[in-house]
């Protein structure tokens, strides 16, 4: 008979709030943060601390690494490790797009004014530009040699017209900086390169380009930024005049150069530049250091500026004065060149240092609240408010302060800008060490440096916090209301949880480290080993507290009373007692395991066979197995009768962290640096299943008293809990279904590997512009899913054609018809129909790419239902797309074939017709909108006013009034 288990599937995860591999953005209304947290997305109340939602896809393992903000507020691109974007929606907090294109992991998103066009850039050196309406990727551009850091798109000083929703994907510039130290200006209308700035010498880590558009900066590992100036009359230029024939290539590239050398502008730190952002008003912008400092710059007034070369040119004429005393001649060529230079006005002119503020960790991202969107909000409001992720798993909001109208920077006497909210409690600032669960399974108790959490097991709420020395071990005492903790000073820490403080410190193990800490399966005290190779027994003991003189008595609590110490050869790694009180196991530093009598510490067996030192270990609920999990990456069962060695396993490829039994069974679970928990059956010797889904080395495991539930902490600072299921396992399936899965990614890999290798084996020139998209095992099940509708409908037409045939021929004869295919009944459909449905199953970005793995003789048969789709008017947005790109790849073999030609003409008729009716139909729709407008307007109380008209009422009241005083 086969041996059935039961299925552990994940259940939460918590203790994340923000992993440092992503950036945070501010909500459209500056309340809310939105900050990657592993594989999902959190959105963070900023103010109460609290999580209002989170963003997942269950198909999705991958890790965010990217966040973007649509102009429209209620949208947001999130791109991962895997080269994935998916486009959530805040109000539903669903999934509404996935998008797969990039080769591997997203590194910069950004959306175009519209919010019609996404950007993204990768770490496969391509730049792809995505129809968010139409969800479908529009094109790829190619020409970096490395990682992509930054995007940022441009517009030509016309470019503002009404249309520019329709064709935004056709219009503009983009902006990208890589890691190959370059930074490129592309025409998205050419699909090419125009301008290449190659002046940086190392990595440019960060672009930002001011809302006005006029002016771009670049951050490097220097210490200097450099500021260009972006000239949008010579876009439009370009754009509308591209003849180069009587020009030099010199003159050809000037007249191509759109953006500039503005200067430089000194920054602070010596560290490389993490992120530059510029302020909604573009009055000021910030630099993100990776030495924990955040520099604010501002951007000077015209009046400061006009004042600042005032003071330039008295200067230079000062100097020119005391150094031009002889010769008239060169002294008046020399004032001409100094009087030009002094009054050229340079980025470091117009761009100041402003404020300064260090943050507690290093800085991932930064963004300013996009609320603050005109000067008379930001006067108003009189601050900055700046929203940093740390890479602690922290995200702070801090508020600079401002100078109102009028006042400059020292006139104002500004305070320093300060921390106003932070969202840290719901998580451990390093990853936890150790897990402990209490005896009911309803609390659990994660230590990491100087930091102790109590959660909820149930609903992942942090119950208690706690600080700490710098905990190794942790294990609840009976009763669940205290919990013992072992630090790396070696000292033993006594926490009380319902009163959430320290009780007691004892000194376990004299500055030694405490490696580990055991109960003893009687409840009467605890075993702790450490690094001083020494086991010391304690026993827990009731006292009472004095009070005052004492003469008054406390309350009565538990404390903790040195019984025994039992002397060992080397470092004490683990200790563990057997269930029913009889043996003691200790893990030494020298890779073997001493197990003992525990009521006379009498030596009875020596297990060595580890390579390297065993570092967790756990003993079944019968007494009869002990495991042991060791640094060599194996996991090694002994018999507690004999000392035999039963199997050594080698069960991780990175070293084992943590083994632990299931209560009642011989099954255990073991975690490694691998990422991996593993479920083994200790009987048969055999693997039951992997839990994956940790992003970081696993560092602890704990596992409920029945194995109703499994915990695990890991270096990414999760906790993950995998809940026991009543789906049964069974250990082929479990084989089969891996073997799968390690088929599906080799797959995947050599497709990304063929499409990365397109073009360079045969030394061919890469062409800048190519197709978006990617051929994934999603397309190629779509394209399988395709032939295998175009099939069945092929059968079911031929099967009525000859039914006809025969009833023609013999019209006598009372044929039967021929039965319809069950799926065709089910769904109630024609085999045209079926063909349609199939292809409108397939999402829209993955369309082209399933059409790809079609064969053209399933070419030729899906042509023949276009023609009847485009006949009976049947989705013609859809038919058009598909027969445009049928035709755009199979260009060669459809023209080379001659029956196609009577079909394409009837392709071409009936779907011109169909055209013609959309579009009729959209410009009558169109007509009558603007007609309902035009009602609209006519009866609307309030009138439309011109923006900037409002700015300059709303700015003079914001000027400073003045007060006289009349004198008697």
């Amino acid at each position: 008979m086969v041996k059935t288990y039961l299925r552990y599937e994940s259940r939460s995860v918590f203790g994340v709030i923000a992993s440092p591999t992503g950036n945070a953005v501010f909500d459209h209304t500056g309340k809310l943060s939105i900050t990657p947290a592993l594989e999902s997305v959190i959105v963070w109340d900023i103010k109460k601390g609290t999580q209002v939602a989170r963003w997942s896809d269950s198909s999705n393992k991958a890790e965010v690494t990217c966040i973007a903000r649509s102009p429209s507020g209620s949208d947001y691109a999130v791109g991962y490790s895997d080269g994935s974007i998916r486009l959530f929606d805040l109000t539903s907090n669903s999934v509404k797009v996935i998008l797969n294109g990039h080769r591997g992991r997203i590194t910069a998103l950004q959306f175009d004014p519209t919010g019609t066009v996404l950007a993204s850039g990768a770490r496969d050196t391509d730049i792809i530009f995505w129809d968010v309406v139409g969800e479908v990727g529009l094109f790829k551009l190619r020409g970096h040699k490395d990682e992509i850091t930054g995007i940022a798109f441009v517009s030509a000083s016309s470019g503002g017209n009404a249309d520019s929703a329709l064709n935004a994907s056709s219009q503009g510039y983009v902006v990208s900086s890589s890691k190959d130290t370059l930074v490129k200006l592309w025409d998205l209308r050419a699909r090419h390169c125009v301008q290449t700035l190659v002046t940086h010498r190392s990595e440019v880590w960060s672009l930002a380009v001011s809302p006005d558009q006029r002016l771009l900066i670049t951050g490097t590992s220097d210490m200097e930024l450099r500021v260009w100036k972006i000239d949008t009359d010579r876009l439009d230029n370009v754009s509308t005049d591209t003849d180069t024939s009587n020009m030099t290539p010199e003159e050809a590239a000037k007249k191509w150069e759109a953006i500039s050398d503005y200067g430089t502008i000194q920054r602070s730190s010596k560290d490389r530049v993490v992120d530059l952002r510029f302020h909604p008003t573009g009055l000021y912008f910030s630099c993100v250091s990776a030495d924990k400092q955040v520099e604010v710059f501002r951007t000077r007034t015209h009046a400061e500026i006009k004042k600042k070369m005032a003071r330039r040119q008295k200067r230079s004429r000062e100097k020119r004065k005391s150094k031009h005393s002889g010769d008239k001649e060169d002294s008046d060529a020399s004032d001409s060149e100094a009087e030009d230079k002094a009054l050229e006005i340079t980025a470091a002119d117009e761009l100041t240092s402003f404020k300064l503020f260090r943050t507690s960790a290093k800085p991932v991202s930064l963004d300013f609240s996009p609320v603050e969107t005109d000067a008379a909000t930001l006067h108003r409001q009189g601050s900055l408010n700046i929203l940093v992720s740390q890479n602690n798993n922290a995200v702070h909001t801090w508020t600079v302060p401002i100078p109102p109208p009028g006042k400059t920077t020292k006139q104002a006497n500004l305070p320093e800008p300060s921390l106003m909210n932070s969202v840290e409690m719901l998580g451990h600032r390093s990853e936890p060490r150790s897990l402990a669960l209490s005896s009911d399974n309803e609390l659990i108790a994660s230590v990491a440096n100087k930091s102790l959490r109590v959660w909820n097991a149930h609903t992942g709420s942090c119950v208690r916090t706690l600080e700490c020395g710098t905990a190794i071990c942790a294990a609840f005492l009976p009763g669940d209301q205290m919990i013992v903790v072992g630090t790396k000073e070696g000292n033993l820490e006594l926490y009380d949880i319902p009163s959430a403080s320290l009780v007691e410190t004892f000194d376990a193990h004299e500055g030694a480290t405490c490696w580990s800490v055991d109960v003893r399966p009687d409840k009467k005290g605890i075993v702790t080993g450490g690094a001083d190779k020494c086991v010391k027994f304690w026993d827990l003991e009731l006292v009472r507290d004095q009070q005052g003189d004492g003469s008054v008595v406390g309350r009565r609590r538990m404390t903790l009373e040195h019984v025994k110490t039992l002397k060992m050869s080397d470092d004490v790694l683990a200790v563990k007692c057997s269930p029913d009180s009889r043996l003691l196991a200790v893990s030494l530093l020298d890779t073997t395991v001493k197990v003992f009598y525990a009521d006379t510490l009498k030596f009875f067996l020596s297990l060595y066979g580890h390579k390297l030192p065993v570092v967790s270990m756990d003993i079944s609920s019968d007494s009869t197995l002990l495991v042991t999990g060791s640094a060599d990456k194996s996991v090694k069962l002994w018999g507690l009768d004999f000392g035999d060695c039963h199997r050594s396993i080698l069960a991780h490829q990175e070293p084992v962290t943590a083994v632990r039994f299931v209560w009642g069974t011989h099954y255990f679970f073991s975690a490694g640096k691998d990422k991996l928990v593993q479920q083994w059956d200790g009987d048969n010797f055999q693997r039951i299943q992997k839990l994956t889904g940790s992003h970081g080395d696993i560092w602890a495991l704990a596992v409920a008293k029945h194995g109703n539930f499994v915990v695990a902490s890991s270096q990414d600072r999760s906790i993950r809990i995998w809940d026991k299921t009543e789906e049964p396992l069974f250990l082929e399936e479990e084989r089969e279904r891996e073997l799968e899965e390690l088929y599906d990614r080799g797959l995947e890999e050599s497709l990304d590997r063929d499409e990365g290798a397109v073009g360079e084996s045969e030394g061919m020139e890469i062409e800048e512009s190519q197709r978006a998209g990617k051929a994934t095992m999603e397309t190629l099940k779509a394209g399988e899913r395709i032939m295998e509708a175009l099939d069945l409908a092929d059968d079911e037409r031929k099967k009525w054609s000859d039914y006809e045939e025969r009833k023609r021929k013999m019209p006598h004869l009372n044929t039967a018809p021929p039965e319809t295919n069950p799926i065709l009944l089910y769904e109630k459909l024609t085999p045209e129909a079926h063909v349609l449905r199939t292809i409108e199953r397939v999402r829209a970005a993955e369309l082209e790419d399933a059409l790809l793995a079609l064969p053209f003789s399933r070419v030729l048969s899906l042509m023949a239902y276009i023609d009847i789709w485009a006949r009976r008017d049947w989705n013609t947005p859809l038919t058009c797309r598909v027969l445009f790109f049928m035709l755009k790849t199979h260009q060669n073999q459809i023209v080379a074939t001659r029956i196609m030609r009577s079909r394409l003409d009837s392709i071409r008729k009936h779907l011109r017709a169909g055209v013609n009716q959309q579009r009729d139909q959209i410009g009558y729709n169109l007509a009558a909108l603007a007609s309902l407008r035009t009602e609209w307007e006519a009866n609307a109380t309030a009138e439309f006013f011109d923006e900037k008209d409002i700015q300059k009422v709303l700015d003079g009241q914001l000027k400073k009034r003045k007060f006289t005083g009349i004198k008697a």
